[in-house]
């Protein structure tokens, strides 16, 4: 079949690999220049399983009323006249319940811990580079209530697939020395060893390559503004100027994806929520780590590439704004400084924000539509190099007619 993919963010482009790979012609249309130049360009590098939890959870309500005002929040919702902003909000609040988190995280699980395995299967037959560190990744606890209630959490995710061994703070700083400078303020942590870390913006960039290897011909420099549709069925997308065709249609545009389908009627729930990071050069510094870290109570992700730290994390329920505030990334370089006091010259910190797209159940949306040839694959929210090979190898089963290796139960946009 010839194939359709819009974006060529990670999510996009791993789409489309997997669909060379299953036999199909396939075109990538993208705005920008390259692949993986807006969301994928500088996250937090890490494919965490072991985050899977959701934003919506039963204390989140509360968290987020204390963290209101506050510059520094990891989750500040800025209130905009915007009915997409609210109705988002509203469903993000009706999932905050036990019941709710329990089955979103299974799903967020069911696609995570796949993904991570089509990631290894690639690297193995490919060989692929991308700074890639295979050291697991070490959730750290400095607030002793934070701690005691990852622990529950641990084990249910370790029921599920994802191991999460729950560590003393002598444990954590044997498996990362670098924590050493701030032992002190450790309460404990768990260990996701099957985790790992990488550059994303290099992964979307080397795979494009393999993709454009099997015959995936990529047309950058083009905005998509709409389509054409025949009772169930997509006919055109209009890319540019021009009005193509195509046998079937894979949105993968992040947050970009329902501004678009909206204009065919498809109310598709995914919001940005603008993440920011920062690169440190480690310029030889000793004291940055080489284990991926995620500081659960601040929100906050250490990822090692190379010879860069990158540090990553918060979210802003602000619209499609990309600013870069100086009080969002301070605290966060503050933040790195501190638990890492000679971790790199913050001096020579470079600082970058991008548009996550959410979903108010931290659930992606992959699979068919009401349209028998458009598919989505978005809302992956903070996971989306985490779920990239997962997603893309899904979706590509999808297209094909073929039966997934995992269930698509609860992951296409008919749960809304």
């Amino acid at each position: 079949m010839k194939i359709l993919v819009l974006g060529a963010g990670v999510v996009g482009v791993t789409s489309a690999y997997y669909l060379a790979k299953a036999g199909h012609d396939v075109t990538v249309i993208d705005r920008q220049p390259g692949p993986g130049l807006e969301t994928s360009f500088a996250n937090g590098g890490q494919i965490s399983a072991s985050h899977a939890d959701p934003w919506a959870g039963p204390a989140t309500p509360a968290k987020i009323v204390k963290w209101l005002g506050r510059a520094d929040a990891p989750l500040l919702y800025r209130f905009r006249a915007d009915l997409a902003q609210w109705a988002w909000g509203l469903r993000f609040l009706r999932n905050c319940t036990a019941g709710r988190s329990r089955i979103n995280t299974e799903r967020v699980l069911r696609v995570a811990v796949y993904s991570r395995d089509c990631l290894r299967a690639l690297r193995a037959e490919t060989g692929i580079a991308y700074d890639h560190l295979g050291k697991g990744i070490l959730h750290v606890y400095s607030d002793p209530r934070e701690f005691e209630q990852a622990v529950p959490k641990a084990a249910a995710m370790s029921e599920l697939g994802c191991i999460r061994k729950v560590l003393t703070p002598q444990e954590c700083v044997a498996i990362e020395p670098a924590l050493a400078a701030s032992r002190d303020e450790l309460v404990g942590g768990t260990f996701s060893p099957d985790d790992e870390s990488g550059d994303a913006h290099v992964f979307t960039g080397r795979v494009a390559e393999l993709a454009g290897a099997a015959g995936v011909q990529f047309r950058y420099g083009v905005t998509v503004t709409g389509f054409a549709t025949e009772g169930d069925r997509l006919t055109a997308v209009q890319a540019g100027s021009e009005r193509l065709t195509a046998d079937a249609c894979v949105v993968a545009l992040g947050s970009f994806t329902p501004l678009l389908v909206r204009r065919i009627g498809i109310r598709l729930p995914v919001y940005p929520a603008k993440g920011y990071s920062v690169t440190i050069p480690v310029d030889g510094h000793a004291g940055a780590p080489s284990v991926a870290i995620i500081d659960d109570q601040r929100k906050i992700v250490y990822s090692r590439l190379g010879q860069r730290l990158r540090v990553a994390g918060t979210a802003e329920i602000a619209g499609y704004d990309t600013t870069v505030r100086e009080e969002r990334t301070r605290p966060i370089l503050n933040a790195a400084m501190r638990l890492f006091p000679d971790c790199g010259d913050p001096g020579k910190a470079e600082f970058w924000a991008g548009l996550r797209p959410t979903t108010p159940d931290s659930v992606p949306v992959i699979g068919p539509t009401r349209y028998r040839n458009l598919f989505l694959n978005t809302g992956h929210g903070t996971l989306g190099w985490t779920m990239a090979c997962g997603s893309g190898r899904l979706i590509a089963d999808l297209v094909s007619g073929r039966a997934p290796e995992i269930s698509p139960e609860g992951l296409d946009v008919s749960r809304f």
